[in-house]
Formats: structure tokens, sequence, C-alpha cells
């Protein structure tokens, strides 16, 4: 379950990072290149900041369980 709920929050962050992204991009198209070799590669890569706890939570395994005595 915590793939399926950790995998759906992913989509849903790049969609909305994506879209972001974007927008500012467009916004920056005609300014100075210096602005866009500095945007671009930072928007390229900041995306996994945010994402790097939840791929390790999505990856990390259970605390086993107590059996019941009996």
């Amino acid at each position: 379950m915590r793939k399926l709920i950790g995998s759906l929050i992913l989509v849903a962050w790049m969609v909305a990072y994506i879209a972001i992204a974007a927008v500012i991009g467009d916004r920056i198209a005609g300014e100075h290149w210096a602005w866009k070799v500095l945007y671009f590669p930072i928007a390229g890569l900041a995306w996994v900041l945010p994402l790097r706890p939840l791929i390790n939570w999505i990856h990390a395994k259970d605390a086993p369980r107590e059996s019941p005595d009996v």
C-alpha cells in the first residue's frame, strides 16, 4: 500500500512541478541568456530534493510484526 500511495503522490508532485517550471521557463524565455543558463539546469534537478524523503519512505521496510503468544 505504501508504494501505491507514494507513487500517486510522486505523480501529482511531478505534474505540479512541471507546470510551475514551464510557466517560469516561459516567463524567462525572452530574458537575457544568462538567466536561462542558470534556471534550466536548476529547474531540471530541483524536483529531486523534495522527493527524496518520499522515495526513502516508499522503499523503507516495515517493522516486523510481533506474533501473538499462544
